[in-house]
């Protein structure tokens, strides 16, 4: 059996896998601006609106497990073909939902698409993971976020200029005519995504036909060592403590990164901001994290260690997290935004600081990872919920509906202070725990 690549040049296999990555972020990442077109097309609060992220996201729950029964089976390539494929079809259920105009139909062409995401993501992270030294998986990781989150910006702003270009006039509209008229309007704003899903089903379906036939190296992680009797000193997953902190602190981060990236533009829509300069706001996350990405591609593990960049990650989250409630307006809205700088390395360094020293296990062990993305099908609802009712509770107290609106979306975001303070204890303590006992 072979074990982690550990050939001089992986140029070649991590190109490829860039490419996956930013692939599946162009998919995951316009979820931003669908949030706020399914709201008017389909006339949601604002919690049902982010259902949208949750039915992206709860697939990792459903599907993380098989996702590695299926890994397993078929190997690392193979898988990430599979992946790319299922998003295709989920790409092509969302003719049907727009034609019908049909909110859990949507949901549902949004959750076939998450399972191959899911899928993907089983295959892909550890294998980038062990391509190399545990010690610059980080590194690795990094170059992936910024094919990830670059494809991303790229995604929100393309399907952010597709479907919410002239939403501020159509909103206007829809309060002054009848319901015939609206329904009218409402189906031709549903049709608007047809052309764009169809064009992706088709590049999905290509790159799947190209990553079967990718010049990909097998590689497994390296085996536990052996106790002096030729047992393996640990038979679960569940004797790996430092495990079980990294998939908790995996899901509250994930979380959190979804509600900086997915909630920006609705929120500033709330502070008065058009459809038209909102749809930039998702970018300007996004790029922040690129930008991060690129420092810890230089920096890591030659000058700094990925937990050191974890730590700092956290602390500035936390930071970043008391200035958006204390300001209001377009500051508020840059430090959404700056908060891409905190969330960029907290992936990157959550992975191999979770994997490192698990051997066989680390196919399941992925799997649970990758259930952990779960934190964004729940956290962004909670935020929205959050957001309805403050906005409700200060309607009742004489507050106009527009200022109350943005009150409660900017006082919200305290929500993300208890996941940076998760992240952080995972940096400083988590982490090291790799056994409950010393035994």
């Amino acid at each position: 059996m072979k074990y982690t690549f550990q050939g001089k040049n992986n140029f070649a296999p991590i190109f490829i896998i860039a490419g996956v990555f930013f692939v599946f972020g162009f998919v995951t990442w316009i979820n931003s601006a669908l949030i706020p077109f399914m709201k008017t097309i389909n006339e949601l609060t604002e919690a049902q609106s982010y259902f949208v992220a949750s039915a992206s996201y709860i697939s990792f729950v459903f599907m993380a497990l098989p996702a590695s029964y299926i890994i397993n089976k078929i190997g690392y390539r193979k898988g990430m073909s599979l992946g790319l494929a299922i998003m295709a079809v989920g790409a092509l259920v969302f003719i049907p939902a727009s034609e019908s105009r049909t909110y859990w139909a949507f949901l549902a062409a949004i959750f076939i698409q998450g399972m191959g995401i899911t899928i993907l993501q089983t295959a892909a992270n550890p294998y980038v993971t062990i391509l190399g030294p545990i010690e610059s998986g980080a590194k690795r990781m990094a170059i992936m976020g910024i094919a990830n989150k670059t494809a991303g910006a790229l995604g929100s702003l393309i399907f952010g200029a597709l479907l919410l270009s002239g939403i501020d006039e159509v909103k206007e509209k829809l309060e002054t005519i009848s319901d015939a008229q609206k329904g009218q309007i409402l189906d031709e704003m549903a049709n608007s995504v047809i052309t764009p899903y169809i064009v992706m089903a088709i590049i999905l379906f290509v790159f799947a036909l190209l990553i079967r036939k990718a010049p990909l190296p097998h590689v497994e992680a390296v085996p536990i060592e052996e106790s002096m009797d030729g047992e393996s000193e640990k038979t679960s997953i569940f004797q790996f403590p430092h495990l079980w902190f990294g998939v908790m602190t995996l899901f509250v981060y994930v979380g959190a990164e979804v509600i900086a990236a997915d909630s920006i533009i609705a929120y500033g829509i709330s502070l008065g901001f058009s459809g038209e300069e909102a749809k930039f706001f998702t970018t300007f996350t996004l790029m922040a994290m690129v930008a991060t990405y690129i420092l810890g591609v230089f920096l890591i593990p030659k000058y700094i260690k990925q937990v050191t960049a974890l730590k700092a990650s956290a602390t500035l989250g936390v930071v970043l997290s008391l200035c958006i409630i204390s300001t209001t307006g377009y500051t508020s809205v840059l430090f959404v935004a700056a908060l891409g700088m905190a969330n960029a390395l907290v992936w990157p360094a959550i992975w191999p600081l979770t994997l490192e020293g698990l051997g066989k296990f680390t196919k399941t062990a992925s799997a649970l990872l990758i259930m952990a993305i779960a934190g964004g099908a729940i956290f962004p609802p909670i935020y929205g919920r959050m957001v309805d009712a403050g906005k409700h509770e200060l309607i009742n107290l004489g507050v106009s509906e527009i200022d109350a609106w943005a009150a409660a979306g900017t006082s919200s975001y305290w929500i993300l202070i208890p996941c940076y303070l998760m992240i952080l204890f995972f940096a400083l303590w988590g982490h090291k725990l790799k056994s409950w006992s010393k035994n």
